[in-house]
Order: C-alpha cells, then sequence, then structure tokens
C-alpha cells in the first residue's frame, strides 16, 4: 500500500507544475497559475464558503467541502488542464468520460478504491450535495479571483472569463446563492474600478 501511495503523491506532484490552460491561451505566461495553486485557492475558498453558512445556521460536511475540492482535478495529472474551449472541439460528454476515466484510473492504481475517492468525485461532478455545489461555486470564484488579480497586473482580453457572472446557476438555496451572488457582485465592482 505504502508504494501506491508514493506513486500517487509522485503522480500528483505533475500538478504543481502543470500550468492552467485557459491563461496561456490568453498570451499570459508560462507560470501564471498551477492547477495545484488553483485547488489551493478553490479550497480556501470553499472552506470560507462553508463557514460563513455554518455560521448562519446550515449544516455543511467542512471535511467534505476540502475533499472535493483538494481531489476535483486529480484527473488533470493525466487528461491536462482543459480549457472551457476544449469542450467545444471534444464535446462536453467525451470530456467529462475522460476526466473521470483518468480519475478512476489514478484511485485504482493506487489501490485506494476503499477510500470512498470514486463516490466523492461523482458528488462533485454530478452536484449532487450543498457541498458539492459549494465546490463548484468556489471553483469559479477562484477563477474570477486570479483573474481580477491579473487584471490588476496588467493582463487584458480576459473578459470572457466573467461571463460567468451574467447567470451563475450553482442550484444552491438560500442563503448560499445569495452568499456568492454578493461576491460575484463585489468582485464585478472592483473589476470596474481598475479603468
Amino acid at each position: 500500500m505504502s508504494q501506491s501511495i508514493i506513486s500517487l503523491l509522485i503522480e500528483l506532484q505533475r500538478l504543481k507544475r502543470l500550468d492552467r490552460t485557459g491563461w496561456i491561451l490568453r498570451g499570459l505566461p508560462n507560470g501564471t497559475e498551477s492547477v495545484a495553486a488553483h485547488s489551493f485557492g478553490v479550497g480556501v475558498t470553499a472552506m470560507i464558503l462553508a463557514d460563513t453558512l455554518r455560521s448562519r445556521g446550515v449544516t455543511v460536511d467542512v471535511e467534505k467541502i476540502l475533499r472535493i475540492a483538494l481531489l476535483h482535478d486529480w484527473a488533470e495529472a493525466r487528461v491536462g488542464d482543459m480549457p472551457r474551449t476544449a469542450t467545444e472541439f471534444f464535446g462536453a460528454v467525451v470530456r467529462k468520460q475522460a476526466e473521470k476515466s483518468a480519475f478512476r484510473q489514478i484511485v485504482s492504481e493506487s489501490n485506494l478504491t476503499g477510500m470512498n475517492y470514486e463516490a466523492v468525485y461523482e458528488d462533485y461532478e454530478e452536484r449532487r450535495s450543498l457541498e458539492a455545489k459549494l465546490v463548484k461555486a468556489a471553483d469559479v470564484i477562484d477563477l474570477l479571483v486570479e483573474a481580477l488579480a491579473l487584471e490588476r497586473a496588467g493582463a487584458r482580453g480576459l473578459d470572457e472569463f466573467w461571463e460567468v457572472t451574467a447567470s451563475p446557476d450553482f442550484q444552491l438555496d438560500s442563503p448560499g446563492r445569495e452568499i456568492v451572488e454578493e461576491i460575484f457582485e463585489l468582485l464585478l465592482d472592483r473589476r470596474s474600478k481598475l479603468t
């Protein structure tokens, strides 16, 4: 088992050096953001969203949130970081199948099948639980925070990343929906002050 764990950890190291392709395709330099840096941002954002909801009396499984956030991009160690534009060419179904297959292979080769990682990943992909929905919202919020930081540093041509704010639908009930909408409004406000 220890050999499998070491192999998995070595493979997941790739995510620390794997660039987020969307930034590269927009002309930003290699090293702008790695998949692992994004996963960290998603984890922090999801934890804060969960804690905010808990402070308002909503029951949220923070451990589940962190597990989902940490493993939601593991498949990219094998299939790479496919930008949204790849979906136009491969189709959403093919893309999801490739990522799901890569994730399952990573888990099965690591002898971690009894650890329930596949169920956690499936939950995220299907957005079954509140926790999965919050992580998806955190995924987008982290993307927008990074876009804002890049624009503050002078990057341009990132408007398409902000399109999600026009009609976000994370299937969240109140108060989660209101919290996410408020965060989007604040990010858009800060972005409007850049010009």
